[in-house]
C-alpha cells in the first residue's frame, strides 16, 4: 500500500460528527441562545467539520484571532493567515456552559455551538492587517465593514446533516480525496486553485506541473463571488471538457470546493495551500496575483509571503505567467521567452469576458474551441 504523502494541517484531520435533527428538537431551546446564520457561514460549519479547514474545531477566539491578524499564527503557532468568525447578533449574551444552537434563515437547525466567549474586533484593524488595505471598495474590506463587530466564540459540539446538493457529484471531501489518491498511487498531488473558466495559460501551469507529478488535483472554488466572475456551472462544465479533451487518462481528479472568495491576495493564497493540504496534496500551483482583485496587491506577492513559512508542510511551486509568443511560435513565459511584448499575446481575462459578452469566439492561442463553445452556450456565464 502507498503511504500517503501529505500529513493534515496540525497534524490531525478534524471531523465533527453530523446527525438527522428536525425543528421539533431544538423548539424548546432558548430562543436567547438560537444564532441564525448565513448560507456562507453554513458553508464555513460543513467545511470545518469535514476537516477542510482542520486544525479548527470551531470559530476562533480572541487570542486565535489576535495572532492570526499580527502574526499569521493560531495562538499554538500553527501557520493560518485569515481568521474564520462567527458574528455575534445585537444584543446576544451567553455564558460559560451555554450551548448555542446555529440556525438557518428557514429556521431550521444546523449546529450546536459549545460558547467560549463574545469579544469586539476593530474593523479597520481587521481589514487593514487582513487586506492590506481599508479601502472599501476591496470587496473583503466591504464584508468586514458590513457585519458586527461583535464576534461569538466556540467549539462546533455536533453539525445537523447537510446535503449540499449543488455539484454534488463533484464535490469530495478530505477523508475521500485522501482514500482517492491512495488508490491511484499517487505520492506527489499538485493542487490548483481555480474561479474562473480555464484559458490556455491555466491549462499551461496545470501541465507544467503535471510533468513533474504523479497527478493533479483540479479544486474551482465554487460559491458567492464578485461580479463579472464566471458562473459555477459554467467553470464546472469548461474544466470538465478542458480535462475529457486535453488531459491524459487518471492524471486528473476534478473536485469542487464550496468556499466564499476573500480576496485577500498573498494571506489567500496560504489558506488555500492549507486546504488543499488537508485534503491531501503534496503540492499547490501559485500563479501570478493569486487570489488577487483590482491593483491591491504585486503581481507575485503571493510568491513572496511563502518565504515566511517555511513549515507550512506543502510546497508551493511559483508559476510565471504563460503567453503566446509570435517569435517562439507557442506558449512560454518571461523565464524562458527572451522575446519583446509586442510579439506577446497575454490572456486577458478582461479581453475574453468582453469577447463572450460580444458572442466572439476566442482564438485558439487563447482558449481551446471546445470550452469557448461550452461558454458562448451558456446564456448568461458570469455573475452580475
Amino acid at each position: 500500500m502507498v503511504k500517503m504523502a501529505s500529513s493534515p494541517h496540525g497534524g490531525k484531520l478534524v471531523t465533527i460528527s453530523s446527525y438527522k435533527i428536525t425543528p421539533e428538537q431544538i423548539k424548546d431551546k432558548s430562543e436567547a441562545l438560537k444564532v441564525q446564520i448565513s448560507n456562507e457561514t453554513r458553508i464555513t460549519i460543513s467545511n470545518i467539520a469535514n476537516g477542510i479547514l482542520s486544525p479548527l474545531t470551531g470559530f476562533l477566539g480572541k487570542e486565535d484571532y489576535q495572532n492570526v491578524i499580527d502574526n499569521m499564527r493560531l495562538d499554538d503557532d500553527t501557520p493560518w493567515t485569515i481568521p474564520v468568525l462567527l458574528r455575534a447578533p445585537d444584543g446576544f449574551s451567553a455564558g460559560n456552559g451555554d450551548e448555542v444552537s446555529l440556525i438557518d434563515e428557514q429556521g431550521l437547525p444546523v449546529g450546536q455551538l459549545d460558547f467560549e466567549e463574545i469579544y469586539t474586533i476593530s474593523k479597520r484593524e481587521c481589514a487593514q492587517k487582513v487586506f492590506g488595505t481599508e479601502d472599501e471598495a476591496h470587496p473583503g474590506v466591504a464584508k468586514v465593514y458590513g457585519a458586527s463587530d461583535r464576534i461569538l466564540a466556540g467549539k462546533l459540539k455536533s453539525v445537523a446533516k447537510y446535503e449540499n446538493k449543488a455539484f454534488e457529484d463533484f464535490t469530495l471531501f478530505p477523508k475521500e480525496t485522501r482514500i482517492l489518491f491512495n488508490e491511484k498511487g499517487w505520492k506527489d498531488i499538485i493542487a490548483f486553485q481555480t474561479r474562473n473558466a480555464p484559458h490556455i495559460g491555466h491549462e499551461y501551469v496545470q501541465k507544467t506541473g503535471l510533468a513533474f507529478a504523479d497527478g493533479i488535483f483540479i479544486n474551482p472554488v465554487l460559491g458567492k463571488k464578485k461580479a463579472g466572475d464566471f458562473k459555477d456551472e459554467v467553470i464546472l462544465a469548461a474544466y470538465q471538457t478542458l480535462v475529457k479533451n486535453y488531459y491524459p487518462k487518471n492524471s486528473v481528479v476534478l473536485s469542487v470546493l464550496h468556499y466564499e472568495m476573500q480576496y485577500a491576495g498573498p494571506k489567500e493564497a496560504i489558506m488555500h495551500a492549507i486546504m488543499r493540504k488537508n485534503f491531501g496534496c503534496t503540492h499547490i500551483a501559485i500563479g501570478r496575483d493569486h487570489a488577487g482583485v483590482g491593483n491591491y496587491y504585486g503581481p507575485y506577492a503571493a510568491h513572496e509571503i511563502f518565504k515566511e513559512f517555511p513549515d507550512l508542510g506543502i510546497q508551493a511551486i511559483f508559476m510565471r505567467e504563460f503567453f503566446y509568443c509570435n517569435k517562439c511560435m507557442g506558449i512560454a513565459n518571461e523565464k524562458i521567452c527572451p522575446h519583446p511584448e509586442s510579439e506577446r499575446l497575454n490572456f486577458s481575462g478582461t479581453k475574453l469576458r468582453k469577447m463572450f459578452l460580444s458572442g466572439e469566439v476566442p482564438p485558439k492561442e487563447f482558449m481551446r474551441p471546445e470550452v469557448s463553445e461550452v461558454i458562448l452556450k451558456s446564456k448568461d456565464p458570469f455573475v452580475e
